[in-house]
């Protein structure tokens, strides 16, 4: 395949990018895909490397496709459907659009509750919390960053049992708790900051969606309080009423 000249009026990396992005679209290259090197795209196309990065990162901006440091750079997933509502659970939401569920350990400690975190979690100020920060993946792509805390009293070692089990219902099940709901959901935006870019494989400058939740028990009691970022390009949310 040869690309035409500038004098056509497009630049060659904008050909190259509009040639891989109509792979993506007609199905050439599969959500999740890695892509071929970059060596191999400038042979299909002609052109030189820097030409064929220039290209990727055109569609990276874009959120089409995303490069793994030391792996290749691969076609997004398309954007996971994720439904807020009462009883919200990430693993579920993930399973049911065909993915795998997958949570990551970033830190887990405890910290004295603020004024803000004792009034949400029904505790007293300066009562003993723990807190979890974990990564959520579909399958191989990161989806959000969240803060969650829980009473250090009522879930002691909750950060090692979340290592074990990295699931946030299977933490609360080991501590006897079976089933729980949202008790309320407040979504804002936000430009992702240099940590949350790294883990999230984001550019900087690339907006987030935040969640700030409170969930309780079946008694209407505060279990935990979270605060989750979400890869806006990779999620979209979805209210349901009722």
């Amino acid at each position: 395949m040869s690309l035409q000249d500038a004098g056509s009026g497009v630049a060659l990396w904008r050909q190259v990018a509009d040639g891989i992005e109509r792979g993506i679209a007609n199905g050439s290259f599969a959500a999740g895909e890695r892509l071929p090197g970059e060596m191999v795209i400038a042979g299909t196309y002609r052109v030189n490397r820097h030409t064929v990065r220039r290209a990727l990162a055109a569609l990276a901006e874009r959120g089409l496709v995303r490069a793994e440091r030391g792996s290749g750079t691969y076609v997004e997933t398309a954007k996971l459907a994720y439904p807020l509502r009462s009883r919200t659970r990430f693993s579920e939401i993930v399973g049911a659009g065909g993915h795998e569920p997958r949570g990551q350990l970033i830190a887990a400690s405890e910290e004295p509750a603020t004024r803000e975190l004792a009034r949400q979690l029904a505790l007293k100020t300066g009562a003993p919390l723990a807190r979890i920060a974990a990564l959520r993946l579909a399958d191989r792509t990161p989806i959000c960053i969240g803060t969650t805390w829980l009473s250090a009293e009522r879930f002691p070692d909750a950060g090692r049992v979340y290592e074990r089990v990295r699931s946030m219902t299977k933490l609360l099940a080991h501590y006897g708790v079976r089933d729980y709901r949202r008790a309320s959901t407040r979504v804002t935006a936000a430009i992702v900051d240099a940590t949350d870019a790294a883990r999230l494989d984001l550019a900087l400058g690339r907006p987030v969606l935040v969640a700030d939740s409170t969930d309780v028990d079946a008694d209407g009691k505060p279990l935990l309080t979270k605060h989750v970022r979400f890869a806006a390009e990779r999620v979209e949310f979805v209210v349901e009423n009722g």
